[in-house]
């Protein structure tokens, strides 16, 4: 069992979905969809807005406008481009969000305390939230009747809200349900780099008891993936990796070695 993870920072996606359709395995994709709700959010007036929690964790500040969006972006244009395109590569796509069938369920975090400058603010109305439980029977129908699951966010909340979650985070979350074998994390870089501003100063190997120290000193969104991936790790994925969706097959490269392993 393979779960593969695709950011929505990675521009060009067929290389990927080429490496899908030649996997012989039983196969969830889980994706993001952050540049088109950008594009989306910008063209509609309302720029995103990134925020740091207290935590240090950076994320899009979701109210219900912008769950809206957050809606036509990833249910609809990402997620069935990617539905599309694999059922022309003679793949049994179907296309899900956590909603769907209580699939994904959390908790909603309705205040929101970030970092603004030296003070610390409180945002109300927000529709993001955590992850407590993943129902695998409707994933495990999917793929014993040879369905290629392709989840993305929102997830439902306690009373059934539509939240957003971290894409890095379910996918571990996901791997973890279902007892994968191996959970794979792309995105816009050659892996964890020590310098987000040097691609070679690349972090090959890495342990999941080291993930903690190493987190202070990676910055922005790979902080949330290393946490994502060592999470995983101790919890049973034998093997864990971040990686390059940019090269022409990313999956092929990373099984090769590239990228970031956990051991």
């Amino acid at each position: 069992m393979l779960v593969i993870k695709v950011g929505g920072s990675v521009r060009r996606l067929d290389g990927l979905l080429l490496d899908i359709a030649s996997v012989r395995e039983p196969l969830v994709l889980v994706h993001g969809a952050s540049r088109d709700l950008d594009a989306l959010s910008t063209a509609l007036g309302r720029p995103p807005r990134i925020v740091e929690s207290v935590r240090g964790e950076v994320s899009r500040f979701t109210d219900g406008e912008t769950m809206d969006q957050f809606l036509m972006a990833y249910a609809g244009k990402a997620n069935k481009r990617i539905v599309e395109r694999l059922r022309q590569l003679s793949v049994n796509a179907i296309g899900l969000t956590g909603l769907d069938g209580g699939l994904v369920r959390g908790r909603r975090r309705r205040d929101l305390r970030i970092r603004d400058g030296e003070r610390v603010k409180v945002l109300h109305d927000n529709h993001v939230g955590s992850i407590d439980e993943v129902d695998t029977a409707l994933l495990r129908a999917l793929l014993d009747r040879g369905y290629v699951p392709v989840l993305t966010p929102p997830i439902a909340a306690e009373d059934g809200t539509a939240i957003n979650v971290d894409g890095d985070r379910l996918a571990a979350e996901v791997a973890v349900a279902l007892g994968a074998s191996c959970l794979l994390i792309f995105s816009d870089t050659p892996g964890l780099l020590r310098d987000a501003t040097d691609d070679t100063t690349l972090i090959e190997r890495i342990s999941a008891g080291e993930a903690d120290a190493a987190v202070e000193l990676i910055g922005g969104r790979a902080r949330t993936k290393l946490r994502a991936a060592a999470d995983a790790r101790r919890r049973g994925v034998a093997a864990v990796g971040i990686a390059d969706g940019r090269v022409d097959r990313p999956v092929i490269t990373a099984f090769a070695g590239a990228g970031t392993w956990l051991n």
